[in-house]
C-alpha cells in the first residue's frame, strides 16, 4: 500500500490539470501558432509558465484505485498487475479468467 500522502498528492495534481486542461491548451496552441505575431507567442508563453506546475497532465500518475501502487498498471482496469491478479483469481473481475495449463 503506498503512502496516504502520495496517493493524495496525486489526487490533488489530477484535479488541478482537469481544471485547468482548456486554458493550458489554449495557450499552448497560441505559443506554436506560426500566424500569431511573436509578441503574442511570447506572451502566451509566459502565461502558461505562470500556471501553477502541478496543473500540466505530465504531473500526475496513473495509480492503482485499490492499492495506489505507481508501477505496473493496466490502463483499462486501473489496477496494479498484483491486484488485478488478486481480483481475477477471486472471480471479481467479470470475464477474467487465470489461465493455466
Amino acid at each position: 500500500m503506498a503512502k496516504k500522502s502520495a496517493i493524495m498528492k496525486n489526487k490533488s495534481r489530477e484535479a488541478l490539470a482537469k481544471r485547468y486542461q482548456a486554458k493550458r491548451a489554449r495557450l499552448k496552441a497560441l505559443a506554436v501558432d506560426d500566424n500569431v505575431s511573436p509578441e503574442e507567442q511570447f506572451a502566451a508563453r509566459l502565461k502558461l509558465s505562470e500556471l501553477p506546475r502541478n496543473s500540466a497532465r505530465e504531473r500526475y500518475r496513473l495509480r492503482c484505485e485499490v492499492t495506489g501502487r505507481p508501477r505496473a498498471n493496466y490502463r483499462k482496469f486501473k489496477l496494479s498487475r498484483i491486484a488485478l491478479r488478486d481480483l481475477g483469481s477471486t472471480g471479481q473481475i467479470p470475464g477474467l479468467t487465470k489461465s493455466s495449463w
